[in-house]
């Protein structure tokens, strides 16, 4: 059985007013929120990291992202500017 499925087998068990209170409850939960939907781009990139991750290759630190940058520019950093 689905969680949803055992609720409502449980609430149709509850007498009239458990059955208020459990209604009166529900209404003060939030709503939930909207996933925003993922970019082409941004899929792809989840992918890349995930290929990454499996290949057992290091993720790089924040310290080691800059100082590949720094050389791919040229030796200039985002600091030097």
């Amino acid at each position: 059985m689905t969680t949803e499925e055992l609720v409502i087998e449980k609430i149709r068990r509850l007498n009239p007013e458990q059955q208020q209170q459990v209604w009166e409850f529900i209404n003060t939960l939030p709503e939930p929120k909207e996933e925003p939907e993922i970019s082409p781009l941004g899929k792809r990139l989840r992918e890349l990291r995930a290929e990454i991750v499996a290949s057992g290759e290091p993720l790089l630190s924040r310290e080691d992202l800059e100082r590949e940058l720094a050389e791919r520019r040229g030796g200039i950093s985002t600091w030097d500017e």
